[in-house]
């Protein structure tokens, strides 16, 4: 074949292939024959590697549209947090406080017989830090006054409860509020809790009041050095502390409805 070929070359086609009386006619057929089944396999070759590359680029476009197409969505908590701080170490390790929007405003009554308002925040303290927190707080037993509402004095309370993600969605963040508060009032307002690199500690504050202010409540605990403080609207309150050394404030938000 290869030799046929050759001369195919060098006479540069030549000879009169439409001629019925060449006398290498013949030899033109029996190298066509050899011909034919290449080039039939290149064409073929060449479609179907076409197909495979249009197969793999159409794969490739609807990856990358579905990758584009896709929404991500904020962590389900995030819809009841007022208040954000986040405090970072030397190397950028962070130490994140997050404040709940309060429920309730309805009514509880105490075994006494004592009529009071009742509103239910939480507060998340995340540990990204390769160290252990430990946490001391302490509120104040008696009532105190808020400066922008008189006469509307409040007393903060720790239920044992524990909070959870699940229990966001739930009526008064799931805190059963007769029996906690029944519990909460024979008890000093404090609360000590460990929480260890990588995970989090989450608990309820409940502020009970005779007299509810006008307009929304908003609280949150915050970190200054290592003494923690909770604001009740305008009343900021010394609480507790923390071990938490050389953080410094990295970004606070706020966000309200």
């Amino acid at each position: 074949m290869s030799k046929y070929l050759l001369k195919i070359e060098k006479k540069n086609l030549d000879w009169p292939l439409l001629d019925p009386c060449n006398c290498y006619q013949s030899k033109i057929k029996e190298i066509m024959k050899y011909i034919q089944i290449p080039v039939l396999s290149l064409i073929l070759v060449f479609f179907t590697s076409c197909g495979g590359q249009n197969k793999a680029n159409l794969s490739k476009e609807n990856s990358k549209s579905e990758t584009t197409n896709v929404v991500t969505s904020p962590s389900s908590y995030e819809q009841y947090v007022y208040t954000k701080y986040t405090y970072a170490d030397a190397i950028g390790k962070r130490l994140i406080i997050q404040n709940s929007f309060p429920r309730g405003g309805l009514k509880y009554t105490d075994p006494k017989g004592n009529v009071y308002i009742y509103a239910i925040f939480w507060t998340r303290i995340i540990n990204e830090t390769p160290r252990p927190f430990e946490l001391a707080i302490d509120f104040p037993v008696d009532s105190f006054e808020l400066p922008s509402s008189a006469g509307s004095y409040y007393r903060i309370f720790l239920p044992a409860d524990t909070m959870t993600h699940e229990k966001e969605d739930l009526f008064n963040y799931g805190l059963p509020v007769a029996a906690s508060l029944d519990n909460a009032l024979q008890k000093a307002p404090s609360l000590k809790r460990t929480i260890y690199p990588g995970d989090s500690g989450t608990f309820y504050v409940v502020a009970l009041t005779h007299r509810a202010v006008n307009g929304t409540l908003r609280t949150g605990l915050s970190l200054k050095g290592q003494d923690l403080f909770y604001r009740i609207n305008d009343k900021e309150i010394y609480c507790g502390k923390i071990n938490a050394e050389k953080l410094i404030l990295q970004k606070e938000t706020k966000s309200d409805i």
